[in-house]
């Protein structure tokens, strides 16, 4: 088995965090535009959109500094997940909550990556890079947080929507 350096691993996963990043600005993208009767959580997304669209632009940095190029096939295959998510989500009368699941989910996904990320930079010497990881990782954190805080107030939303005739509650 061929051995590799911190260096290359390093590479390696922040071509998957950029990946990850691609299918989070997709879901993100998704739930933003169908988020109709919920305003405090879609503007909590959008924000974390464009935290996003800046993490995926850090990761970019980060990759070509170190020779690199984003893998297209990872985020292409990362992009198509996040699309069958939101279908799937589309496809259930309480969208709106499984959304809240799903995101929770994900954002302690990221938070573990970001973990894995900056041990990794650390390692191979590459401390702006590291830097870079834990700037991310306080942005997910941070949504992490908001998005296990407000799940009680979205829920009860969700439930006193769903219970009156007529109303739509999905999203």
């Amino acid at each position: 088995m061929a051995t590799k350096e911190p260096r290359e691993h390093l590479l390696d996963w922040l071509r998957d965090a950029h990946a990850m990043e691609q299918q989070a600005e997709t879901m993100l993208k998704a739930q933003a535009d169908r988020l109709v009767h919920y305003g405090t959580l879609k503007a909590r997304v959008l924000q974390h959109l464009e935290e996003t669209e800046w993490q995926k632009a850090q990761l970019e940095g980060c990759i070509a500094r170190l020779g690199g190029s984003p893998s297209a096939l990872k985020d292409l295959s990362m992009k198509m997940m996040a699309f069958g998510q939101a279908a799937m989500g589309m496809a259930v009368a309480d969208e709106v909550v499984k959304n809240s699941l799903q995101s929770y989910v994900f954002e302690n996904m990221e938070i573990a990556s970001y973990t894995v990320l900056i041990t990794a930079a650390e390692q191979a010497g590459d401390f702006e890079t590291r830097d870079v990881c834990q700037q991310i990782l306080a942005q997910e954190v941070a949504m992490a947080k908001w998005v296990l805080d407000h799940l009680p107030g979205t829920t009860n939303a969700f439930l006193t929507r769903s219970a009156m005739p007529g109303m739509e509650a999905k999203v």
